[in-house]
Order: C-alpha cells, then sequence, then structure tokens
C-alpha cells in the first residue's frame, strides 16, 4: 500500500493552509453536487419526484423487476434510506414491492402502467440538464469520468 505524501500535492505544506476551505477538493465537490440536485428540481417537480425517486425510477425503467438489495447497491443507498423511498413511490402509484417467487425473503420492485407511462414525460430532462451545465461534450464526458474514478476509489 502506498502512502500519499501531502506535501507532494501542496506547494506549501503549513498546517495553517491544511484546513483552509478554499484549499480542499471536497468542498467543491459537495457543492457541486448540491448545485445539480437544484438545477434537477424544477424539472423533476413536474413529474412530481425528487431527485433520489428520480435516480430509483432511472433505475426501474431500465431493469423492472430488480430487488430492493440491487437497487441499493446500484444507488449506493442502504435499506433506510430506501424503505421510506420505496413506499412514497408506491403510494404516488408508481412502483410495487413485491416477494421474489424464487425466494420469499427476497421483495422486488416492478414498474405499474403510471410508473411506466412516467418514462415517456422524463424523456426530456437529461437534454433540459444538459443544457443547463454549458459544458463542451468532452467536458462533460472527462466529467463523469472523474467522477466514476472517485467513486471507485472511495469505494462507497
Amino acid at each position: 500500500m502506498t502512502q500519499c505524501q501531502v506535501s507532494d500535492h501542496q506547494p506549501d505544506n503549513h498546517s495553517d493552509e491544511l484546513l483552509l476551505l478554499e484549499n480542499q477538493l471536497c468542498f467543491p465537490l459537495y457543492s457541486a453536487a448540491n448545485a445539480v440536485v437544484r438545477a434537477y428540481r424544477p424539472l423533476l417537480e413536474q413529474l412530481d419526484l425528487t431527485y433520489v425517486q428520480y435516480l430509483v425510477m432511472m433505475v426501474l425503467w431500465q431493469s423492472n423487476g430488480i430487488s430492493v438489495k440491487t437497487l441499493g447497491e446500484k444507488l449506493y443507498l442502504d435499506s433506510g434510506t430506501l424503505t421510506p423511498l420505496l413506499k412514497r413511490l408506491e403510494s404516488k402509484g408508481l412502483v410495487e414491492r413485491r416477494r421474489s417467487e424464487s425466494d420469499e425473503r427476497v421483495r422486488e420492485l416492478y414498474l405499474t402502467e403510471k410508473g411506466t407511462e412516467l418514462r415517456s414525460k422524463a424523456l426530456s430532462v437529461p437534454n433540459e440538464m444538459l443544457c443547463k451545465f454549458k459544458l463542451e461534450v468532452d467536458e462533460l464526458i472527462a466529467l463523469k469520468q472523474l467522477c466514476e474514478k472517485v467513486l471507485s476509489t472511495l469505494g462507497q
């Protein structure tokens, strides 16, 4: 295991500078993530979805019948977060939870007709968000790849 040397990455390794907000990588990542979620909000309000509900729906539009456990792994969400979220989507009539036919301990998620129909309304969201970023396609691809690298390195 290699050890990261902070002095290799900072010109001046003065202890006073180590905790300055403007020297932190975490803060712009955190702030950017919050800004992205805020930018999604008006688009998703038209679908009556929160950002995390939208993520769940995107997974279901791709993998209808996925287990709750697998959904949680895909979205990096624990069951304590996922359960109330799924109950809310159920109360909106978008999804239903069922016991697996092969293993009754496993809960699976299925889109309702209303949940399936919502997909066509959501098709405009990705393009509208791309316009809000005002970045070139290669910049967007590089940003996505860097975020994925951070996720894989830190291993949620």
